[in-house]
Protein backbone atom coordinates (compact mmCIF):
# COMPACT_ATOMS: atom_id res chain seq x y z
CA UNK A 1 0.00 0.00 0.00
CA UNK A 2 2.83 2.38 0.87
CA UNK A 3 4.40 1.67 -2.53
CA UNK A 4 1.15 2.67 -4.30
CA UNK A 5 1.04 5.95 -2.36
CA UNK A 6 4.66 6.69 -3.26
CA UNK A 7 4.01 5.98 -6.95
CA UNK A 8 0.91 8.18 -6.96
CA UNK A 9 2.78 11.01 -5.22
CA UNK A 10 5.56 10.75 -7.80
CA UNK A 11 3.06 10.93 -10.68
CA UNK A 12 1.33 13.96 -9.11
CA UNK A 13 4.66 15.75 -8.74
CA UNK A 14 5.54 15.10 -12.38
CA UNK A 15 2.12 16.37 -13.53
CA UNK A 16 2.54 19.44 -11.34
CA UNK A 17 5.94 20.10 -12.93
CA UNK A 18 4.42 19.77 -16.42
CA UNK A 19 1.70 22.30 -15.59
CA UNK A 20 4.27 24.75 -14.17
CA UNK A 21 6.27 24.59 -17.42
CA UNK A 22 3.17 25.41 -19.47
CA UNK A 23 2.11 28.25 -17.18
CA UNK A 24 5.53 29.87 -17.53
CA UNK A 25 5.18 29.71 -21.34
CA UNK A 26 1.74 31.34 -21.62
CA UNK A 27 0.00 27.97 -21.77
CA UNK A 28 2.22 26.41 -24.46
CA UNK A 29 5.26 24.17 -24.56
CA UNK A 30 7.19 22.29 -27.20
CA UNK A 31 8.26 18.68 -26.86
CA UNK A 32 11.90 19.80 -26.92
CA UNK A 33 11.35 22.14 -23.96
CA UNK A 34 9.57 19.44 -21.96
CA UNK A 35 12.35 16.94 -22.55
CA UNK A 36 15.01 19.49 -21.63
CA UNK A 37 13.13 19.98 -18.35
CA UNK A 38 13.41 16.26 -17.66
CA UNK A 39 9.82 15.32 -18.54
CA UNK A 40 9.51 11.78 -19.89
CA UNK A 41 7.57 10.99 -23.06
CA UNK A 42 5.26 8.65 -21.10
CA UNK A 43 4.32 11.52 -18.76
CA UNK A 44 3.49 13.77 -21.73
CA UNK A 45 1.31 10.99 -23.20
CA UNK A 46 -0.40 10.56 -19.82
CA UNK A 47 -1.08 14.30 -19.57
CA UNK A 48 -2.67 14.22 -23.04
CA UNK A 49 -4.77 11.15 -22.17
CA UNK A 50 -6.01 12.80 -18.96
CA UNK A 51 -6.81 16.00 -20.92
CA UNK A 52 -4.38 18.10 -18.91
CA UNK A 53 -2.65 19.18 -22.12
CA UNK A 54 -3.62 19.02 -25.79
CA UNK A 55 -1.55 18.53 -28.93
CA UNK A 56 -1.81 21.54 -31.25
CA UNK A 57 0.52 20.05 -33.85
CA UNK A 58 3.42 17.55 -33.76
CA UNK A 59 5.89 18.80 -31.18
CA UNK A 60 3.64 21.56 -29.78
CA UNK A 61 1.18 21.29 -26.87
CA UNK A 62 -1.15 23.63 -24.99
CA UNK A 63 -2.46 23.57 -21.43
CA UNK A 64 -6.23 23.01 -21.54
CA UNK A 65 -7.14 24.74 -18.28
CA UNK A 66 -5.53 28.10 -18.93
CA UNK A 67 -6.91 31.63 -18.99
CA UNK A 68 -7.26 31.75 -22.78
CA UNK A 69 -8.92 34.83 -24.26
CA UNK A 70 -11.17 34.99 -27.32
CA UNK A 71 -8.17 35.04 -29.64
CA UNK A 72 -6.74 31.72 -28.48
CA UNK A 73 -7.00 30.19 -31.96
CA UNK A 74 -4.83 33.01 -33.37
CA UNK A 75 -2.20 32.30 -30.72
CA UNK A 76 -2.36 28.57 -31.54
CA UNK A 77 -1.50 29.30 -35.15
CA UNK A 78 1.21 31.86 -34.39
CA UNK A 79 2.82 29.54 -31.85
CA UNK A 80 2.83 26.73 -34.39
CA UNK A 81 4.88 28.69 -36.91
CA UNK A 82 7.02 31.70 -35.99
CA UNK A 83 6.41 33.24 -39.44
CA UNK A 84 2.61 32.97 -39.31
CA UNK A 85 0.75 36.28 -39.56
CA UNK A 86 -3.04 36.57 -39.13
CA UNK A 87 -4.40 38.03 -42.36
CA UNK A 88 -7.35 38.65 -44.69
CA UNK A 89 -10.78 37.71 -43.27
CA UNK A 90 -9.44 36.77 -39.82
CA UNK A 91 -7.67 40.11 -39.49
CA UNK A 92 -10.72 41.96 -40.84
CA UNK A 93 -12.90 40.20 -38.27
CA UNK A 94 -10.45 41.06 -35.47
CA UNK A 95 -10.57 44.75 -36.41
CA UNK A 96 -14.39 44.60 -36.69
CA UNK A 97 -14.26 45.56 -40.35
CA UNK A 98 -16.65 42.79 -41.35
CA UNK A 99 -19.64 40.97 -39.91
CA UNK A 100 -18.36 37.78 -41.54
CA UNK A 101 -17.04 35.31 -38.96
CA UNK A 102 -14.62 32.94 -40.73
CA UNK A 103 -14.70 29.28 -39.69
CA UNK A 104 -10.96 29.03 -40.40
CA UNK A 105 -8.01 31.09 -39.27
CA UNK A 106 -6.59 32.93 -42.30
CA UNK A 107 -2.82 33.12 -42.00
CA UNK A 108 0.06 34.26 -44.22
CA UNK A 109 3.55 32.80 -44.34
CA UNK A 110 6.47 33.52 -46.69
CA UNK A 111 6.53 31.79 -50.07
CA UNK A 112 9.50 29.57 -49.18
CA UNK A 113 7.81 28.15 -46.04
CA UNK A 114 7.43 24.38 -45.85
CA UNK A 115 3.89 23.06 -46.16
CA UNK A 116 2.04 24.37 -43.12
CA UNK A 117 -0.82 22.23 -41.85
CA UNK A 118 -2.62 22.31 -38.50
CA UNK A 119 -5.11 19.73 -37.29
CA UNK A 120 -6.59 22.32 -34.95
CA UNK A 121 -7.65 25.07 -35.26
CA UNK A 122 -8.84 24.83 -38.90
CA UNK A 123 -6.45 27.01 -40.86
CA UNK A 124 -6.33 28.46 -44.35
CA UNK A 125 -2.75 29.24 -45.30
CA UNK A 126 -1.69 31.83 -47.90
CA UNK A 127 1.87 31.90 -49.18
CA UNK A 128 2.87 35.55 -49.69
CA UNK A 129 5.81 36.76 -51.76
CA UNK A 130 8.27 38.76 -49.63
CA UNK A 131 7.13 42.01 -51.25
CA UNK A 132 3.67 41.40 -49.74
CA UNK A 133 4.56 39.43 -46.61
CA UNK A 134 7.08 41.82 -45.02
CA UNK A 135 4.90 44.94 -44.70
CA UNK A 136 2.42 46.00 -42.03
CA UNK A 137 3.02 43.29 -39.41
CA UNK A 138 2.01 44.18 -35.87
CA UNK A 139 2.58 42.18 -32.68
CA UNK A 140 -0.15 41.79 -30.06
CA UNK A 141 0.52 40.56 -26.54
CA UNK A 142 -2.67 38.77 -25.45
CA UNK A 143 -3.57 36.48 -22.56
CA UNK A 144 -3.33 33.59 -25.01
CA UNK A 145 0.19 34.53 -26.12
CA UNK A 146 1.94 36.58 -28.78
CA UNK A 147 -0.02 37.13 -32.00
CA UNK A 148 1.32 38.59 -35.25
CA UNK A 149 -1.30 40.26 -37.41
CA UNK A 150 -1.35 42.67 -40.33
CA UNK A 151 -2.51 46.20 -39.54
CA UNK A 152 -5.85 47.53 -40.78
CA UNK A 153 -4.52 49.19 -43.89
CA UNK A 154 -2.45 46.20 -45.02
CA UNK A 155 -5.42 43.92 -44.32
CA UNK A 156 -7.63 45.94 -46.67
CA UNK A 157 -4.90 45.96 -49.30
CA UNK A 158 -4.66 42.17 -49.10
CA UNK A 159 -8.44 41.81 -49.26
CA UNK A 160 -8.43 43.73 -52.54
CA UNK A 161 -5.62 41.50 -53.85
CA UNK A 162 -7.84 38.47 -53.23
CA UNK A 163 -11.16 40.10 -54.10
CA UNK A 164 -11.95 37.52 -56.80
CA UNK A 165 -11.50 34.63 -54.36
CA UNK A 166 -13.06 36.21 -51.27
CA UNK A 167 -15.95 38.02 -52.94
CA UNK A 168 -16.52 41.70 -53.56
CA UNK A 169 -19.18 42.06 -50.83
CA UNK A 170 -16.92 41.31 -47.88
CA UNK A 171 -14.03 43.35 -49.33
CA UNK A 172 -16.14 46.46 -49.97
CA UNK A 173 -17.81 46.04 -46.55
CA UNK A 174 -14.36 46.09 -44.89
CA UNK A 175 -13.34 49.23 -46.75
CA UNK A 176 -16.61 50.99 -45.84
CA UNK A 177 -16.25 50.06 -42.17
CA UNK A 178 -12.68 51.34 -42.14
CA UNK A 179 -13.76 54.66 -43.65
CA UNK A 180 -16.60 55.01 -41.12
CA UNK A 181 -14.10 55.19 -38.26
CA UNK A 182 -13.01 58.75 -38.91
CA UNK A 183 -10.77 58.99 -35.83
CA UNK A 184 -8.86 55.84 -36.78
CA UNK A 185 -8.75 56.00 -40.56
CA UNK A 186 -5.64 57.25 -42.34
CA UNK A 187 -6.21 57.67 -46.07
CA UNK A 188 -2.57 58.30 -46.95
CA UNK A 189 -1.53 55.18 -45.04
CA UNK A 190 -4.33 53.20 -46.66
CA UNK A 191 -3.21 54.26 -50.14
CA UNK A 192 0.42 53.54 -49.24
CA UNK A 193 -0.46 49.91 -48.47
CA UNK A 194 -2.77 49.75 -51.47
CA UNK A 195 0.24 50.68 -53.59
CA UNK A 196 2.40 48.02 -51.88
CA UNK A 197 -0.32 45.45 -52.60
CA UNK A 198 -0.65 46.62 -56.21
CA UNK A 199 -4.33 47.56 -55.85
CA UNK A 200 -4.18 51.37 -55.60
CA UNK A 201 -5.84 51.94 -58.99
CA UNK A 202 -8.68 49.63 -58.00
CA UNK A 203 -9.14 50.95 -54.46
CA UNK A 204 -8.75 54.71 -54.94
CA UNK A 205 -11.97 55.26 -56.97
CA UNK A 206 -13.95 53.25 -54.40
CA UNK A 207 -12.59 55.39 -51.57
CA UNK A 208 -13.63 58.57 -53.39
CA UNK A 209 -17.08 57.16 -54.15
CA UNK A 210 -17.69 56.09 -50.54
CA UNK A 211 -16.51 59.39 -49.05
CA UNK A 212 -18.34 61.60 -51.56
Amino acid sequence: MLYIYLVNDSICERMKKIIEIFEKNNGYSRMKELREAGIQTRDIAKAVKEKTIEKVRPGLYKLIEFSWDEHGSFADVCNSNKNAVICLLSAASYYELTTFNPSEVYVAVPNNTDKFVLRYPPTRVYYFADSYYDHGIETLNTKSGIIKIYNREKTIGDLFRYINKLGEDVVVESLKEYLKKRKEMNISKLLEYADICGVKKKMEPMIKAILS
